[in-house]
């Protein structure tokens, strides 16, 4: 006999990894009737990283969570998406969002520090299942059969569930268990970031809009946190001297853990704009990163374990749609799981309508991310005429089709699937 929607048969699900795809996972599980167990290897949720954007069509998913107006209270709405040219400032182009996001693409454009999202949802989480968070649980092992699914960590402690689910980032244990090591190829571009008091830049502060400034061989991009009291600094440098022990991916190198120098962030930007150079000098700790890339993986799942988020499909930073993507992932891999039997087939066909529902988007803003870096680094002249005149264009001849180019990525909303 068939599972039908009007049957639902609930499932127990394991999830590695308490970063905001995780958390979201465990939200959505919850949401559609599932038993959820989240292990997270730290043991604490911290004050970690820096800003992040919440794109709308992520924000759908926290309306039917319930959890936009708690995302909302701690965010900042921004009151335009912007380019600009690096050295002069020259606005290219101005999408307005604050007013115009909800009535055309249906949901709030958001910016958010991540530790606040996190705190969020582990919030949310705590209220909905106090006992589903499971902290210091480093994973070592998972061994499945035709009933079940076993996490084993480091401590000996183990969880058994119908599913497990990799929600472990960019060096996740469960991709590793599944496809083996794999190494990131080094892009060529260094990060830098670091947020910034607003009150200590005065009038040199940048507009409370998302900006990306562009230039040769480099971008940043600026935007506002905490009740626009902080501003994000992000800026991308591509680098030919990067120390080799920091060009083989590796856990180390590719964390956002080493602290720069000052004075290299400003000779990465010298010349540049006053706004940016003002935010460079009132850093106090420049963390830097090196920026490694991957291909997309054919195969997210086998047999009860499936992967999610940045352990599925590893993105470069440069459209702000990571996190947002393991959040569309999350609703639609909770609601596969609905109408599957108990079966280890059942659970695989449902993993596997997951993957279906979700390998040609993810994989499309994965190489959408890819091609921005060469939009943002025009190098030659001819280049940048070629690219930047149109949206310079565009911007002051056609403004609503220049925001009408973002339906496809903003407008999607993965609630609305069948």
């Amino acid at each position: 006999m068939s599972v039908s929607l009007q049957d639902p048969v609930p499932k127990k699900i394991v999830i590695v990894g308490a970063g905001i795809g995780g958390l979201t996972t465990a939200l959505a599980c919850l949401h559609h009737g599932h038993e959820v167990t989240l292990l997270e290897q730290a043991p604490a949720l911290g004050e970690v990283g820096a800003g992040i954007q919440i794109p709308p069509n992520a924000m759908k998913v926290f309306h039917a969570l319930g959890l936009d107006k708690e995302i909302a209270a701690h965010g900042f709405a921004p009151q335009a998406l912007e380019a600009r040219m690096g050295k002069t400032g020259l606005r290219l182009f101005r999408v307005d969002v604050k007013e115009n996001a909800v009535p055309q693409w249906g949901a709030p454009y958001l910016q958010i520090h991540r530790a606040d999202y996190i705190s969020v949802l582990a919030q949310a989480l705590s209220a909905r299942a106090p006992e589903a968070l499971v902290l210091d649980a480093a994973l070592v092992d998972i061994q499945q059969n035709d009933k079940e699914v076993r996490a084993t960590l480091a401590d000996g402690r183990s969880f058994v569930g119908d599913v497990l689910i990799g929600a472990d980032g960019l060096h996740s244990a469960v991709r590793r268990h599944l496809h083996g090591a794999d190494h990131g190829v080094f892009t060529g571009n260094v990060a830098w970031r670091a947020t910034i008091p607003l009150d200590k830049l005065g009038d040199r502060a940048p507009d409370p809009t998302a900006c990306v400034w562009m230039g040769r061989g480099r971008h940043c991009v600026t935007y506002r946190l905490r009740g626009g009291n902080e501003v994000n600094f992000v800026g991308v440098v591509e680098h030919n001297n990067w120390p080799k022990d920091f060009r083989t991916a590796s856990l180390q190198n590719e964390s956002w853990s080493r602290v720069g120098d000052k004075s290299e962030a400003l000779a990465d930007f010298a010349g540049w704009h006053k706004t940016i150079t003002d935010l460079i000098e009132h850093m106090e700790t420049p963390h830097q990163w090196a920026l490694f890339d991957r291909q997309p993986l054919k195969k997210w799942a086998e047999g009860r374990v499936a992967l999610l988020g940045d352990a599925a499909h590893p993105m470069l930073p440069f459209m702000a749609q990571g996190a947002a993507m393991a959040v569309e992932d999350a609703w639609v891999l909770a609601r596969a799981l609905v109408d599957s039997g108990p079966r280890r087939d059942d659970v695989y066909l449902a993993l596997m309508r997951y993957q279906r529902a979700r390998h040609r988007r993810a994989s499309l803003v994965q190489a959408r991310s890819r091609e921005n870096a060469d939009t943002f680094h025009q190098r030659h002249l001819f280049g940048q005429l070629k690219t930047y005149a149109p949206m310079w264009l565009g911007g002051r001849l056609v403004p609503k089709a220049v925001r009408a180019r973002l339906d496809w990525l903003y407008g999607y909303d993965v609630t609305k699937l069948p």
